[in-house]
């Protein structure tokens, strides 16, 4: 099957839920671009792993002026993409699972839905933290935004190898149906 009919075989709502992650993430991006100075050259990802409040405002004062703005702005529509990822996730979780009655793969789906789950919570506490920590940072805050960033990571990427090891239990194309 060509990756054409593979797109047009897809559910409606997961191609929405796709194009609309790829708008915001590449919307996110094309913000994060100012933010990124010598003391966070990954912009709001450095902010992000920050972990203490020397460091944090070291980047906030490499921001200053109106690229502040950017990194209020990036915060703010994480918020939006946050519900948008976590649900397009969930429906590819739930797309591979469709014909796999397995109970080994029910049970690595199930674990999969939990770590997008908990990586979009998560993501929400973070964006909080890291909202509450732009004036003044304290050592707390950079700290607990770290951590949650970090579990955030950890949960997509053991999710998206979930989703490879599900996929890759599959001995046949996907149901059509």
């Amino acid at each position: 099957m060509d990756m054409p009919s593979i797109i047009r075989s897809l559910p409606k709502r997961l191609k929405l839920g796709m194009i609309f992650s790829i708008i915001l993430l590449v919307t996110l991006l094309a913000i994060n671009q100012p933010l990124q100075t010598g003391s966070a050259p990954q912009g709001i990802i450095s902010f992000q792993l920050a972990a203490t409040a020397d460091h944090s405002l070291a980047i906030l004062r490499s921001w200053r002026g109106d690229i502040m703005i950017w990194a209020h702005l990036s915060l703010w529509l994480d918020f939006l993409f946050i519900p948008v990822y976590v649900i397009t996730l969930l429906m590819v979780t739930n797309l591979l699972m469709r014909d796999r009655p397995g109970v080994r793969e029910r049970n690595v789906a199930r674990w999969v839905r939990a770590l997008f789950v908990c990586a979009g919570v998560s993501d929400v506490l973070e964006n909080i933290l890291l909202l509450n920590n732009l004036n003044p940072p304290t050592d707390t805050l950079s700290l607990s935004a770290t951590i949650c960033a970090l579990v955030k990571y950890t949960g997509l990427m053991l999710g998206l190898a979930g989703l490879v090891i599900i996929r890759a239990a599959r001995r046949h194309p996907l149901a059509h149906g």
